[in-house]
Formats: C-alpha cells, sequence, structure tokens
C-alpha cells in the first residue's frame, strides 16, 4: 500500500508521525518547517543594540586617536628636545597608552554586552517554547487520561 506510513525505528505501521510510535515509543517525528518555526529562535525576536555597538565602535577609535596622538607627541619631542625629553617622553607615552588600552577594552566589554543580551533572550525566549510545550503537552495527556472509561 503506497497510503501506509511506517515508522523509521521499528518498521512498524504508524497512522500518525505527529504522535509517539504505538509499538516502539519512538518521539514524534517532526516536519522542517514545524521545527524551524518553534526550536529555532527568529531573526524579529532579538532587538538590535545599536547604541552599545556605536559605543564599542566610538571607544575603539578613541584609542586608535591616543594611540596615534602618543605617537605624535613622542616624535614632536624628540625633534624638539632630543635625547633630553627621553625620559619625560617614557612617562608620557606609557600613559597615553594605558588610557588607549583602557578606551579599547571598554570597547570590548560593550561588544561583549551585547552578545550577552543575545544571549538571554534567547535563552528567555526558548525556555518560554518549552514551558508552552510542556504545558500544551500535559493538556493533551490529561485530555486523553479524562476521556478513557
Amino acid at each position: 500500500m503506497a497510503d501506509e506510513q511506517r515508522c523509521p525505528e521499528c518498521d512498524a505501521r504508524r497512522p500518525d508521525f505527529s504522535k509517539v510510535c504505538p509499538a516502539c515509543g519512538a518521539p514524534p517525528v517532526k516536519t522542517s518547517d514545524h521545527r524551524d518555526r518553534e526550536e529555532e529562535v527568529r531573526g524579529e525576536d532579538l532587538e538590535p543594540y545599536v547604541t552599545l555597538r556605536y559605543i564599542a565602535l566610538l571607544f575603539k577609535v578613541l584609542a586608535v586617536l591616543v594611540l596615534v596622538m602618543m605617537i605624535g607627541e613622542v616624535a614632536l619631542g624628540l625633534m624638539r628636545d632630543g635625547t633630553r625629553a627621553l625620559s619625560m617622553l617614557v612617562g608620557e607615552a606609557s600613559q597615553l597608552l594605558v588610557i588607549g588600552c583602557v578606551l579599547w577594552a571598554a570597547g570590548d566589554i560593550a561588544v561583549l554586552l551585547v552578545d550577552a543580551g543575545h544571549d538571554l533572550r534567547v535563552a528567555r525566549i526558548l525556555l518560554g517554547r518549552i514551558n508552552s510545550a510542556l504545558h500544551e503537552q500535559a493538556k493533551q495527556q490529561s485530555s486523553s487520561t479524562t476521556t478513557v472509561p
């Protein structure tokens, strides 16, 4: 028979693939449309963190500008005063280098906050979907046990 459907696990007759196999207890088989819709997080579920991304970019640009200023200050000091300004230039350059590294790290932390926000939102969405699926399953089980005499 062409209309007969068989379980992929035990090869027994299985009339409805959306329910557990009565012969072997294999889980329901989901179609790809159904799986994509319920188990994956859609793009519209995630709100973009545009402001945090701009702040991260701003911090990184400022870090690069501080680095350029440090190079310019060292070059100008060496051209103007020569090796006499070397001790003062080392102190100033190390200060600017630390400030630039802190700004770059602040940019990385902003990007990390964006990723953490996405992960948290995905976890909450998937947990809500699991919760609703469990409630639906409990409803189906309670309705099936009350109808059986």
